[in-house]
Formats: structure tokens, sequence, C-alpha cells
């Protein structure tokens, strides 16, 4: 394949390489403003032409409009979004065993928190403290750990003062 040459926007003015399936035509670069521009000339060339010029005025065109608008109803009105069912697939309850809860808790060994997370949790805890330390990372694992427990124990008021 072939790469295309450099081409100066016509708007501006900066070299860029245009796609290479729309080199023949293609005289804007990809900037907002660029391709604002390109929008308002190709509508300027398209209304210069003659047979478009009264398109939008005169009685055989305003029946025109009348007719699409009756075989498009609604077109112009924005339509309601309906779910068409749950966003989350429907999960089996688990049963939990009583369990006594003993006042001291040892902490997790630091690459045995890490062998449970799958990689993409580690990467959002990363973004969501700001730090790539392990160290960070495994506290916040610790908290988000304690936090889920007690969700899913339906425990109301157990959450450690330390996690907020």
């Amino acid at each position: 394949m072939t790469t295309s040459a450099k081409r100066k926007c016509l708007h501006c003015r900066e070299f860029f390489r245009p796609d290479h399936r729309n080199v023949h035509h293609q005289h804007y670069c990809s900037k907002s403003a660029c391709r604002g521009q390109s929008k308002v000339e190709s509508q300027r060339r398209w209304l210069q032409k003659p047979e478009n010029q009264n398109y939008f005025r005169g009685p055989d065109n305003t029946q025109r409009v009348r007719e699409w608008r009756k075989c498009n109803p609604g077109y112009w009105r924005k339509k309601k979004s309906r779910p068409e069912g749950p966003l989350q697939e429907v999960c089996q309850s688990q049963t939990t065993q009583n369990q006594e809860v003993s006042g001291k808790k040892v902490p997790d060994a630091l690459q045995d928190l890490f062998s449970m997370q799958p990689v993409v949790i580690v990467g959002l805890i990363s973004t969501m403290t700001g730090s790539a330390l392990q160290d960070d990372i495994a506290a916040t694992t610790r908290v988000l750990l304690r936090k889920g427990q007690d969700i899913l124990a339906m425990r109301p008021g157990v959450f450690s003062d330390d996690a907020l």
C-alpha cells in the first residue's frame, strides 16, 4: 500500500496526510474547525448549482416537504429509549454459613491479595488511588474487600472507620 503525499489544508494551512480512500478529493484536515469549514464550502458549492438554488423555496418544494413529513411521522421527535431487559445477568443467590466474627483481624499477605484479584481490578484500584505502589493498592483492596463482605453479608453499619 502506498502512502499518500502530504497536502496543505485549505482552512488552517497546515500539512496533513489525506485518507488513502479520499486522497482525490480531501482538501481539509481532520481538525473540528477545518471540518466545519469544509461543510460550509460544500454547502456553498451545492447551493451555487442552478438546479439547487430554489430547492428549499416555492410551492412545489413545500408540497414535497409536506408529503415527506406525511410519510415519516414523528421523525423529528426524540424516541424514548426503553430498556429491553435488565442490564445485569440474574445471579444465583449464594447461601452463607453463620461464622463467628473474631474481634481481631489479621491482614492478608500482600501476594495473597494480588493473586486473588484480576489484573483489571488492580489497574482500576491503581487509577482510583493514583498510586502504583503495591502497599497502597493492597491497603485499598483490603478496605474494598471488607466493604464488599459487609454488603454481601447484609450487615448494616459494620463498615470500619478507617475505610472512610
